[in-house]
């Protein structure tokens, strides 16, 4: 029943340029078809199942008795998404971690919930814990060899082994998976106009990489994937990415920069003409065809107005003109948690109401809760359901139910990020 689209065909060799991606199979028993003006719901969630040493994660969840990833597969089955993208989850060739997950926790009841039964899924592989064999910290050396921070420094995507702090995509609807657009080698310095950061302590411009480094060094700092999920009759391209988080770096502000420049990857490739440089790994150029419709979904890592995002990150996406401008998601918890943890979620400017990230809140050292994770969609072709549940993210207050799957903070119970979604109307245009 399962579509396993990292089995035989999906792992490619990273530095290779091929598509990573798989045929799709038809399962068994009938698929939910669309009707008019089907309603799905799309859904992404940074599940923080990441594990400090490759394999760790196919350990824990070898049993279904891991207290983190119950309450994480819990949220997901009281949510219940149609379409639902996981950000932190670890990649493995053969795919084991995800099918371990789905076999021992979301298609198990948790405490009472309705299981959750994805068919169809596609993973590959991420450029977290790839060796770069540059010195792309520059901290003076090339370090190579995985388990280390330094290690992780240098590698094309922060990770200490290959794929750490991965991403996955599971479906109740057919993945159209040889028309998956993959983008994990475009390289950065080919984004026209590119931020590259700049070495303070020279005169030359753009020079915190080098000449040799930047021929080989990626913009994503996981993946981008153009994934078509086809509902009855329509296809609906599931955008799903996670850029790296600014900060972490120095005055060159590196990690900022990509930030920027990661979500601006998506703002061109659903501009009409704005994406023409953009080649995936088959080595295809263009961006999404015109009149296409489109869900962007996943851990952005840039606040529209607080955190340390170059300004305007989150914002080519939020508003781009091909970009629907709906009312953001909202929780009555993130309100109430910022409420009770202060610090420095006291000097923020966005409503506490839209963060789905919950940070260190020292006023000293802290950044605070923050709106990380996104669910955007196209004008066209699209609408969001009417009322209440239209939108939300999962984060209750602590006099609400199902605070326990959330907690106070820290330790961490489940994430600390938030489930976010969208009960979006697919229309005939």
């Amino acid at each position: 029943m399962r579509v396993l689209a990292s089995l035989a065909t999906l792992l490619l060799a990273a530095c290779s340029g091929e598509q990573a991606s798989a045929p799709v199979d038809e399962p068994e028993q009938a698929v939910e078809e669309a009707s008019p003006e089907q309603t799905v719901r799309f859904a992404t969630y940074n599940t923080y199942l990441n594990r400090p040493a490759e394999g760790v994660l196919q350990t824990d969840l070898q049993t279904p008795d891991n207290a983190q990833a119950r309450k994480v597969a819990e949220i997901i089955q009281r949510m219940a998404p149609d379409v639902l993208v996981l950000n932190e989850f670890d990649y493995d060739e053969a795919g084991e971690g995800l099918r371990l997950f789905q076999e021992n926790y979301l298609e198990v009841s948790q405490n009472g919930a309705e299981p959750a039964i994805y068919p169809h899924v596609f993973v590959a592989p991420s450029n977290t814990g790839l060796a770069s064999n540059h010195d792309l910290n520059s901290d003076g050396v090339v370090t190579t060899t995985p388990g280390s921070r330094e290690y992780g420094g240098d590698a094309f995507g922060y990770g200490e082994f290959p794929g750490q702090y991965a991403m996955a995509l599971l479906s109740k609807y057919p993945i159209d998976a040889e028309a998956v657009r993959t983008f994990q080698t475009f390289l950065w310095k080919d984004m026209p106009g590119a931020l590259l950061p700049d070495d303070p302590a020279t005169p030359e411009p753009a020079d915190w990489y080098s000449a040799e480094a930047l021929e080989d060094f990626r913009l994503s700092s996981k993946n981008y994937w153009d994934a078509p999920v086809v509902i009855g009759e329509t296809r609906v391209h599931v955008l799903a990415s996670h850029p790296t988080p600014p900060g972490f770096d120095g005055e060159e502000d590196r990690n900022g920069k990509r930030n920027f420049d990661e979500n601006r990857f998506w703002a061109d490739y659903i501009a009409d003409g704005e994406g023409g440089y953009i080649y995936d790994d088959r080595g295809v150029a263009g961006g999404l065809e015109t009149g296409a419709r489109f869900v962007i979904m996943g851990d952005l890592n840039a606040d529209p107005n607080d955190g340390g995002a170059v300004p305007g990150s989150i914002r080519q996406l939020i508003e781009a003109p091909a970009v629907m401008n709906a009312p953001a998601p909202t929780s009555s918890g993130g309100a109430a948690q910022a409420d009770i943890q202060g610090g420095a979620n006291l000097t923020h400017v966005g409503p506490a109401s839209e963060d789905s990230a919950d940070f260190n809140d020292d006023p000293e050292r802290g950044i605070g809760n923050l709106r990380l994770d996104y669910v955007l969609f196209s004008k066209f072709g699209l609408r969001q359901q009417e009322g209440a549940e239209a939108s939300g993210i999962f984060w209750p207050g602590p006099e609400e139910t199902h605070y326990d799957l959330i907690g106070p903070g820290f330790p961490v119970e489940s994430s600390d990020h938030r489930l976010v979604w969208r009960e979006l109307v697919i229309i005939d245009e």
